[in-house]
């Protein structure tokens, strides 16, 4: 796996459950989605999806639009690297996965990470 996807999966994604709600709006980039039903169409909870989608707006991956969330990545970067994720999670899930399960557990090193994604930004 490219470092740069590495680092982009390990900083982007503190959870599988975030991974999957990326994904899901990725993959139908042209839908826009109310909070019910991503946790309809996931099978999951409210609060979970709610959460997963704030860190996904705050790392510039989704965009808001009243009420309604969508993919759109803040720049070509973004774009670029959700690409390349999109793709090696179709031909090999579990090493992406490993990825995020065996991340680091030195918060001050998550918190640092949060930063660096603005780099992604621009």
């Amino acid at each position: 796996m490219e470092p740069a996807l590495r680092d982009f999966i390990e900083s982007a994604f503190p959870s599988v459950w975030t991974l999957e709600t990326f994904l899901a709006l990725k993959r139908t980039a042209d839908t826009a989605w109310t909070v019910d039903q991503l946790v309809s169409n996931m099978r999951a909870n409210t609060v979970l999806v709610s959460d997963c989608l704030q860190h996904l707006d705050r790392v510039g991956l989704i965009a808001l639009d009243d009420k309604l969330h969508r993919y759109q990545p803040a720049s070509k970067k973004l774009e670029f690297l959700a690409d390349e994720l999109d793709a090696a999670y179709a031909t090999r899930p579990f090493a992406i996965t490993n990825v995020i399960t065996s991340r680091r557990s030195d918060p001050l090193k998550g918190f640092a990470d949060s930063f660096r994604l603005g780099g992604w930004k621009t």
